[in-house]
């Protein structure tokens, strides 16, 4: 964290008076399905709390760990389940049981807290994509599926006309503005910052490495990542596919990896801590993201801080954190994805381009402007 980033920061607060912050989110970075949504608060928070204010981060539980805590400077409580915590965390913090609240910012992930409703101070909202397609992956009713579709995009936002919204991303922000209707003079844009230890090495892997990094879960569409790095396999015989993370979908990825035969060069480890996700980002030739839907994409542009390009699906938030043909490669279907990951594994000239451009993308993005950006949303009026 940066000094001056800070004192602004201090400053900034104290003009407002701003003592006491409040965020509410869905999940915690200790939870097992943690995701760059978590990361992005930690970030936040630990700003925040360096600044001089008393940051109090509500969540649900978060497997093995304890309900309250502290972290960077700033508190948790992580109680109730994945859908108690939203009437829970409402009636905690209207009736202030978690004490004085200067100022609020909710995160938004899929399912709102509706926190303009009860919070009438200084109040900014974290929205980092859509979901649209995605309820019908998270839920298993297509009858479901429509409601949720519904409440995000006609019901939640009439709740949220006059509250600062902020995203991700540029083409995040356009999606926001259309399908919620809301004033794009009230949404606003944090992209996600890179944490310092990301940087590149010396060597990389021998032979071919694609690396992606996530939650196994229908969304991020790693069975069809696994189908395109089969379809460059017979071009190059060397080719090993690592995909780091854990979630739900993690049988049914295994069970088609067998289908292929092709358990001696594409490993699912589960999660790794952050020395080997580093190893891992900086040995990879490439890393790859076949997603459907993202704010931003935070594992491509810490890949990118290390060297390393990216191969992606061309959706919202990838055309931000990528940029394309200077830091990676962005694929609209998978007949596509396959060209450019074969194209940039046979071509070690095209690579060594992608990689300085990959640093030179990447040395844009920092958590202090992430955090500053934020809550100048937070205070304006």
């Amino acid at each position: 964290m940066g000094d001056d980033a800070i004192d602004a920061l201090r400053a900034t607060a104290a003009t407002a008076g701003i003592r006491h912050l409040h965020i509410v989110a869905w999940r915690d970075l200790a939870d097992v399905e943690a995701g760059g949504s978590e990361v992005y608060v930690a970030r936040l928070a630990e700003r925040y709390a360096a600044a001089g204010m008393e940051v109090f981060v509500r969540t649900s539980y978060a497997q093995g760990h304890r309900p309250r805590g502290e972290r960077d400077g700033y508190q948790l409580l992580r109680r109730a389940g994945r859908n108690m915590v939203f009437p829970t965390t409402i009636v905690e913090e209207v009736t202030r049981r978690h004490g004085p609240i200067d100022a609020l910012i909710e995160v938004w992930n899929g399912v709102p807290y509706f926190s303009p409703m009860w919070f009438r101070g200084p109040n900014a909202v974290i929205l980092h994509h859509l979901h649209q397609e995605m309820w019908d992956l998270v839920l298993e009713s297509p009858q479901l599926a429509r409601i949720g579709r519904f409440l995000e995009a006609r019901v939640a936002p009439l709740f949220y006309r006059r509250t600062q919204v902020v995203t991700d991303s540029p083409s995040s922000r356009a999606e926001i503005v259309d399908v919620l209707r809301l004033d794009p003079a009230r949404v606003g844009i944090a992209p996600p910052g890179i944490d310092e230890r990301f940087r590149p090495a010396t060597e990389q892997s021998p032979t071919p490495l694609v690396v992606a990094v996530g939650r196994l879960m229908p969304a991020k569409r790693f069975d069809e990542l696994i189908r395109v790095a089969a379809a460059c396999k017979p071009d190059h015989p060397d080719l090993e596919l690592v995909i780091v993370g854990d979630g739900y979908e993690r049988e049914a990825l295994l069970a088609q990896i067998a289908e292929l035969g092709a358990e001696s060069w594409i490993h699912l480890p589960g999660f790794v801590n952050d020395d080997d996700l580093l190893d891992l980002y900086q040995r990879a030739w490439v890393v790859a993201s076949a997603s459907m839907a993202e704010g931003w994409g935070m594992t491509l542009t810490e890949a990118a801080a290390c060297g390393t390009p990216a191969v992606a699906s061309r959706i919202s938030g990838h055309v931000d954190a990528v940029a394309d043909g200077r830091s990676g490669l962005l694929a609209a279907d998978s007949a596509e994805m396959v060209r450019h990951l074969d194209a940039v594994l046979g071509d070690p000239e095209l690579r060594a381009r992608l990689r300085a451009g990959a640093l030179e993308h990447a040395a844009q993005y920092t958590w202090d402007a992430t955090a500053r950006a934020i809550f100048d949303r937070l205070v304006a009026r």
